[in-house]
């Protein structure tokens, strides 16, 4: 068993810690809210700090899971961030959505202070960190991965290394492209079969056991059909990837038309109040009320 650190308990990173403190790892965690570091200790052995650096102090993994590359920054960097607090060895694990830049600047200066990184970007949502099952996408060296994988196992069903720093990143940014455009063709599959007079329903069932299944068409279109739309990663969020993806493609050269195009129709989204709802609302474009 290791001593782990846990920085940001979110709607991910909360369960996840609780995978690790359950599984055996003595566990410290930090949240800039201090109430939910509190609840988490309440709710699963282990105990919280203060700070990033505190957290961190004898840990072997840190775990980071927070919003964005500004957010990532502030809980590592500086007097009171996670690397000022490990001792050379440990290993930074960051589960962060961020930019493959920032992950490898993480990775320079971990290097430097004798530290291992590991970019780490996941998906399967709030229902997949509750679980336990959540799909890791993994940036870094072979060495570091091979010793971080065990721990990450604790809430995963899938740990893969994709190539060095930045790759996890990349991968997520593959992710969230995929489901862009899945979720707006499903969008508009749904509203063309209600407006051709057939059971929606119905019709996706069929459809959903030949070419045209997916994970978002089983799970999201009886609430899509429904108009609920409080199942998890939130369009807001979805807006932030989207903007780390395109920046990636203007650098890469890789064209994203479909991609920018959802991009805008999640503006429209957010631009109706649906800034909150999770990222199957793209069909209240199509059927305001529905």
């Amino acid at each position: 068993m290791a001593k782990v650190a846990f920085i940001g308990l979110g709607v991910m990173g909360y369960p996840m810690a609780g995978h690790l403190a359950r599984q055996g790892h003595e566990v410290c965690v930090y949240n800039r809210s201090a109430g939910r570091a509190d609840a988490w200790v309440k709710e699963y052995p282990g105990r919280s700090a203060a700070s990033p650096r505190a957290a961190a102090k004898d840990a072997q993994f840190v775990m980071t899971c927070v919003g964005n590359d500004d957010d990532l920054r502030a809980v590592v960097l500086g007097e009171d961030g996670a690397l000022a607090g490990m001792a050379p060895g440990a290993v930074l694990i960051d589960h962060t959505t961020a930019s493959a830049r920032v992950a490898r600047e993480l990775a320079l200066m971990a290097a430097e202070r004798e530290l291992g990184f590991l970019d780490a970007p996941v998906s399967g949502g709030q229902a997949g960190a509750q679980q336990g099952a959540l799909t890791v996408m993994v940036g870094g060296e072979p060495a570091i991965f091979q010793r971080a994988e065990p721990v990450i196992e604790c809430y995963a069903r899938m740990v893969r290394l994709m190539g060095h720093a930045g790759s996890g990143q990349l991968t997520k940014m593959v992710n969230q492209i995929c489901i862009g455009g899945l979720l707006q063709g499903l969008a508009e599959a749904l509203n063309f079969a209600r407006a051709a007079g057939l059971d929606a329903e119905s019709a996706m069932e069929v459809i959903g056991k030949g070419a045209a299944q997916s994970w978002q068409l089983d799970n999201r279109h009886k609430s899509m059909l429904a108009g609920e739309f409080d199942f998890g990663f939130a369009v807001d969020w979805m807006r932030k990837d989207f903007a780390i993806v395109l920046e990636e493609a203007r650098s890469n050269g890789a064209p994203l038309p479909v991609t920018a195009l959802v991009d805008q129709l999640y503006a429209e989204v957010q631009a109706m109040g649906g800034g909150r709802w999770d990222t199957s609302s793209l069909i209240r474009r199509l059927v305001p009320r529905g």
